[in-house]
């Protein structure tokens, strides 16, 4: 038994120990019920904002790193200014010096403008085809009776990086393509469509520009320029932009403002590389 008052002290204090927001009775029931609801809520408050906080930091970190690494890709202005199209080296020097049009034309355009593999620039009895093949490749095995004409072979693709075993036929040929590395088209565009005919076909059969490749990342690039594609394999895109800077200049060809930075900022990586001569 217990007197009227007591019995409710005993109720009361067993819901303060279970947590409940009862508050005592008089002055130091209420400051010690309210202190004790300080403590947990202050405790659970800065749990929460130091867990916000740190939050926040690792969203802003994402948010910098992806920014710094895409807006220089997206932005030609934001590029120049990060030093992304900033190139040096005889390649960079050599492109410097091509002349920009940012309107080219592919009106009147024909690929067989420029006799390509019609004819044999070497005198060796064998088309341009097999020239490269021959150059390109390596454990040939010819064409019986022939000097120049590849039966088979094995191609470590520059544009892939993937190991080819050539074999010629009907329908395992194309699995091995030539690659005008500056295509025809774009060499219409870029100033060909002046040219006579002799001079067509000179390019059009130049070994400098001529690639043995993997068909169909051939196919794949059709006629683009470096400002929309660029091999696969990364570890010969220096020495594939070099050949087509090298085209250029050869013959007086232009490029965009576009493909100029492409460029640019292959070669920003590998101010050492080369113009290739054949």
């Amino acid at each position: 038994m217990s007197d009227g008052n007591g019995g409710n002290h005993g109720r009361r204090g067993s819901r303060r120990h279970q947590g409940y927001d009862y508050d005592w009775p008089g002055i130091s029931g209420f400051l010690l019920g309210s202190r004790s609801r300080f403590r947990k809520r202050s405790w659970v408050s800065r749990g929460g904002l130091a867990e916000r906080f740190s939050i926040l930091v690792i969203v802003a970190i994402l948010i910098g790193v992806t920014a710094g690494l895409l807006l220089p890709r997206m932005s030609g202005p934001l590029g120049r200014m990060t030093g992304r199209y900033v190139a040096t080296g005889p390649v960079a020097d050599t492109l410097a010096r091509l002349q920009v049009d940012d309107h080219p034309t592919v009106h009147g355009y024909h690929r067989d403008s420029f006799a390509y593999n019609t004819i044999d620039p070497d005198g060796d009895g064998c088309t341009i085809r097999d020239d490269i093949l021959d150059r390109d490749l390596t454990q040939i095995r010819l064409v019986p009776g022939s000097s120049c004409r590849v039966k088979s072979g094995q191609l470590d693709d520059p544009y892939t990086g993937r190991t080819i075993h050539f074999v010629r036929g009907k329908d395992t040929s194309e699995a091995v393509q030539i690659d005008h590395v500056v295509a025809l088209e774009n060499a219409w565009q870029s100033g060909a469509r002046h040219w006579d005919a002799a001079e067509r076909q000179e390019y059009g059969n130049d070994p400098l520009n001529l690639l043995a490749v993997d068909g169909p990342a051939n196919q794949e690039k059709g006629s683009a320029s470096a400002a929309y594609w660029l091999p696969s394999n990364r570890s010969f895109r220096c020495g594939y932009v070099a050949r087509q800077v090298a085209v250029k200049a050869k013959y007086g060809l232009t490029v965009t403002t576009l493909e100029k930075q492409s460029i640019s900022e292959v070669l920003h990586a590998c101010p050492a590389e080369r113009l290739p001569t054949k």
